[in-house]
């Protein structure tokens, strides 16, 4: 099939069968990296592609940029929050971009809807690389594309999310995109930092152990502090002694269980070193994997001109 899409910009909006196709495409992609280290592939020559990030986050921008570049492209960073200050428009910020000649604008915005918002002003596709407390469609792709390597498939697995489910837009997109795909998802963590707008596949825990019972995937996410200072968390170490995925825990799902973090982590919070750099955990898997998909999208969105969202 061919994925008739010119933006990039939530998995919610996606099929079963898209989604799949972008995995096999990144798949690809992933192949074309371990054959050719030392070279890159003509696909995206003579496009360019910008990054414009009102929040710092140097290891997605660094992906996409990396995966430009393999693809030949040109790359404008844009990562930059001083806009929001100056007074600069989102609407004009995009248009300018558009202008100079951007095929791909890569965004990422700390409002909702932020991306789609400026899929009406500009000519070039736009990719979400995290919009507010919506999505972070990418992202979840590459968590994807980790447990499809290792499971080989989606149907009937027990996904296990653990953690800041409400304001965490991976997790959001990783319920979108597994559901979708046939798997079993469980998310536990503080009730006040667990969403009531989950869908009725998810099943909800309040008990960590409860959700990982027999749990084929785990993935944990990372805790911030500010969540203490607004009073959604008694305290770190209380949330520790609930919530953190240690060996203890971890012996309650299956033995071949693999183990998931987003990034970034926080060592011994979220998730114990022992099992950061244990034998059951792909983090470093799903940081390879990142520039793989983010190469997929871009060859995807190039050969397409539809807009799928609108």
């Amino acid at each position: 099939m061919l994925l008739n899409i010119k933006h990039f910009l939530d998995l919610k909006s996606l099929s079963c069968d898209e989604i799949r196709y972008v995995l096999n495409s990144a798949q690809k992609m992933k192949y074309t990296i371990e054959s050719n280290k030392y070279t890159t592939t003509p696909l995206l020559k003579g496009k360019t592609v910008a990054t414009l990030y009102y929040e710092e986050q140097s290891r997605s921008r660094l992906s996409f940029e990396l995966a430009a570049q393999n693809l030949n492209a040109k790359v404008i960073n844009l990562t930059t929050s001083k806009e929001l200050y100056r007074g600069e428009s989102l609407k004009d910020l995009g248009r300018s971009v558009d202008q100079i000649g951007a095929d791909f604008i890569v965004i990422r915005h700390p409002l909702s809807g932020g991306p789609h918002y400026l899929t009406k002003y500009v000519n070039a596709s736009v990719i979400n690389a995290g919009d507010g407390r919506n999505e972070n469609p990418s992202q979840s792709l590459v968590d994807l594309l980790s447990i499809y390597e290792i499971k080989n498939k989606f149907q009937g697995l027990k996904v296990a999310i653990i953690g800041d489910i409400m304001h965490n837009r991976v997790a959001r997109s990783n319920i979108w995109g597994l559901t979708k795909l046939g798997a079993k998802v469980r998310i536990a963590g503080p009730p006040t930092l667990i969403p009531s707008n989950l869908g009725d596949n998810v099943e909800v825990h309040n008990n960590t152990t409860e959700a990982i019972i027999d749990a084929d995937v785990i993935m944990t996410l990372k805790i911030q502090n500010e969540r203490q200072e607004d009073n959604l968390l008694p305290s770190i170490n209380e949330y520790m002694r609930l919530f953190k995925l240690d060996v203890n825990r971890l012996q309650y799902a299956k033995k071949d269980v693999i183990v998931m973090h987003p990034g970034p982590i926080n060592r011994g919070i979220e998730i114990s070193s022992e099992v950061i750099d244990g034998d059951n955990s792909i983090i470093n898997r799903q940081q390879i994997n990142g520039v793989a998909v983010r190469m997929a999208l871009f060859h995807v969105l190039s050969k397409c001109g539809v807009n799928f969202n609108v």
